[in-house]
């Protein structure tokens, strides 16, 4: 979806009463924390927005090795998730010009981030939004994932 088009079904939705929750990530590897993540965040609204790091993104942020699955896969996983009604990506290291294009009523953040840290936060409370920090389940992480199968393949 781009962005333009997310725009247009973001305001169709509110024309219908519907609360708009947004999150963002890389989500290079999905695992079941992801996917309870997503859940949890989607029960908080009507419509969850799902906004993604593009490659170049990832690459900034996480090094050269990632991402391990390329942005069209990882939407096209994302997308199919129940929780999930819309899928779009950004090109910047951080969401903030996306999140302040959209304004969600709910801005959520998986992790230990603290709200005021988060990217669009003071754009989305402007706006008389809020934003709020999920838990993320212990132990699952695509970092450690990677490690994982990279031990294996040594031992």
């Amino acid at each position: 979806m781009t962005e333009e088009e997310l725009k247009l079904a973001v305001a169709a939705a509110r024309k219908r009463g519907e609360k708009v929750v947004m999150t963002n990530g890389v989500f290079d590897i999905l695992h079941a924390g992801h996917v309870s993540y997503l859940a949890n965040a989607r029960k908080l609204g009507d419509r969850l927005i799902v906004a993604v790091n593009s490659d170049a993104s990832t690459k900034r942020l996480k090094g050269d090795s990632r991402p391990v699955n390329p942005l069209e896969q990882r939407m096209i996983v994302l997308g199919a998730l129940e929780a999930v009604d819309w899928v779009v990506s950004f090109e910047e290291d951080t969401p903030q010009r996306l999140i302040a294009g959209i304004l969600p009523d709910l801005l959520v953040k998986g992790g230990d981030y603290k709200p005021e840290e988060i990217a669009g936060s003071k754009e989305v409370w402007a706006n008389g939004g809020e934003v709020l920090v999920l838990n993320f389940e212990d132990g699952c992480s695509t970092t450690n994932i990677i490690k994982k199968i990279q031990q294996d393949k040594k031992g």
